[in-house]
C-alpha cells in the first residue's frame, strides 16, 4: 500500500476548489458593479443601491415634498430603501448561493 491515499482525487479536489474560488471571487466582483432600483409612492422616490448595499443615489419629485406630512415623504424613503436593500440581497443569496449548492457546509459558511 502506497502512502499518498488518494493523492490524486486530492489534487483533482484542489484545483476545482481554487477553480471555484476564483469563480466566486468574479462572481462577487460582478454583484458589486452591478446597480439597483426601487421606488415608491409611484414613483416619487427612487432609491438606487449598488451590490455592495451602498445607496447611490435618492431622487424625490418636489410634488412630494409637503411641509405638513413630513412623515409620508419619511415612509416613502424607507419603503424604497429597504426594496432596494432587499434586491440586494436576493441577488447576492442567488448568486453566491450557487457556489454552494449541495455542498452540505456547516451552518454559516456561504
Amino acid at each position: 500500500m502506497r502512502g499518498g491515499m488518494g493523492g490524486g482525487n486530492m489534487n483533482k479536489m484542489m484545483k476545482q476548489m481554487q477553480k471555484m474560488q476564483k469563480d466566486m471571487m468574479k462572481a462577487q466582483e460582478e454583484l458589486q458593479e452591478m446597480t439597483f432600483e426601487a421606488t415608491a409612492g409611484g414613483g416619487m422616490v427612487k432609491v438606487v443601491a449598488n451590490g455592495n448595499k451602498q445607496i447611490v443615489d435618492v431622487e424625490i419629485k418636489e410634488e412630494v415634498v409637503d411641509p405638513d406630512d413630513v412623515d409620508m415623504l419619511q415612509d416613502l424613503i424607507m419603503a424604497a430603501t429597504n426594496d432596494v436593500l432587499k434586491q440586494v440581497e436576493e441577488k447576492s443569496n442567488d448568486t453566491m448561493g450557487q457556489f454552494t449548492k449541495g455542498m452540505n457546509l456547516p451552518g454559516g459558511m456561504f
